[in-house]
């Protein structure tokens, strides 16, 4: 079935060179066997060069648009004129022999040195998202997850070779892990170091794989951590747990795991940082004479002085009774806000209307009848 090499980019036909060469980057990034290591990832790398390879050449997508793959690739892909000239600069018919590789290198090897293939890689970082209620913000908990990594293998200590055994050097490369290649192109030849095709950049091979990792050195498996949640955590905050991610290679250290935090809501309070916004609802005679009430605080019930004269919608500050500030040693804590609404008296019988008319009129209200 005919490929879509537009389709395979993810761009459209009006495309210009700086989206394919964008397009192309981030997909080489992606699928670039070097950094996926999953299944079927370096066929679909391969596919991407050579749509990239097709549609960056003007002429080869000339003819790729008028007359499919075929025309743009095979014998005559670079126009009739050539012919599917084949000679010191590689197979035009066929394309320039690239090394894909030190092109990637180049475009993401952001410290300009090349990392030997075979030296020792840390393991992968883990991510895990733990939702804890809202009392956890207000005085901390300690958790015990199960988190699935990549461990060391014990039955091969992490070779990768069978008990009794152990990897040989490589032949090709001597170790290294990279051999010298010359590539042929239209400027000329020249000479690349790339990842040497028989150990895959190792520079060790495995002849008689351990059964428990299949020559890995890695299995995978369920392990517990614990992790301690601090007092004042809120929602979006990352906990790092060094170490407890997957196990590394060739003698690499372990990465680590990341504890994303989710709070739920208190169904009481507000939050804002770590101050507390909350309402409680006293009565007309409280608000106007004053009074003592009880509310419910972060840490448990706090007594509240309404003062005389408190008016509907009055905020009260309570200092020091918000949440615990993340990562202080000095115990300081947020504020708790507490908005007082007043409640109107219903259904007043005749004596109590009299009163409050009393009133009214002593105070010069105006009463409508």
């Amino acid at each position: 079935m005919s490929r879509d090499f537009y389709e395979i980019l993810g761009v459209n036909k009006n495309a210009g060179d700086d989206e394919l060469k964008k397009a192309y980057r981030k997909l080489a990034r992606q699928y670039h066997p070097d950094v996926n290591k999953e299944k079927g990832a370096e066929d679909k790398f391969k596919e991407i060069q050579k749509a990239y390879e097709t549609l960056s050449d003007s002429q080869k997508r000339r003819n790729y648009d008028q007359f499919g793959e075929a025309a743009a690739n095979g014998p005559g892909g670079f126009g009739q004129g050539f012919g599917g000239f084949q000679g010191g600069f590689g197979d035009f018919g066929g394309g320039f022999n690239v090394d894909m590789e030190s092109i990637f290198e180049t475009f993401f090897n952001r410290g300009g040195r090349r990392r030997d293939s075979n030296e020792p890689q840390q393991g992968d970082d883990l991510r895990y998202d733990l939702r804890v209620p809202f009392d956890v913000a207000v005085n901390g908990k300690e958790y015990t997850v199960e988190i699935p990594q990549l461990t060391a293998c014990e039955k091969c200590s992490g070779s990768g070779a069978k008990a009794g055994s152990k990897p040989s050097t490589c032949s090709k490369c001597g170790g290294q892990g990279r051999v010298r290649m010359a590539q042929h192109t239209i400027l000329g030849s020249f000479e690349q170091i790339v990842t040497c095709p028989a150990c895959h950049g190792e520079g060790k091979v495995i002849s008689d794989p351990c059964p428990d990792c299949r020559g890995t050195g890695r299995v995978r498996k369920t392990n517990k951590v614990k992790v301690k949640v601090p007092a004042g955590v809120e929602t979006g905050i990352r906990l790092k747990v060094a170490g407890a991610g997957n196990a590394g290679q060739r003698g690499g250290p372990s990465g680590n795991l990341y504890i994303y935090i989710e709070v739920e809501d208190s169904g009481i309070f507000e939050r804002d940082g770590q101050d507390l916004y909350s309402t409680a609802t006293v009565s007309y005679a409280q608000a106007a004479l004053g009074d003592s009430i009880q509310v419910q605080g972060a840490i448990g019930q706090i007594k509240v002085d309404i003062p005389a004269g408190t008016q509907p919608g009055a905020t009260l500050r309570l200092r020091g009774k918000g949440l615990p500030s993340l990562n202080s040693f000095s115990g300081n804590r947020g504020d708790h806000y507490l908005k007082i609404n007043i409640s109107v008296p219903k259904n007043l019988n005749n004596k109590q209307k009299d009163i409050l008319l009393d009133f009214a009129k002593s105070v010069n209200d105006a009463i409508i009848h």
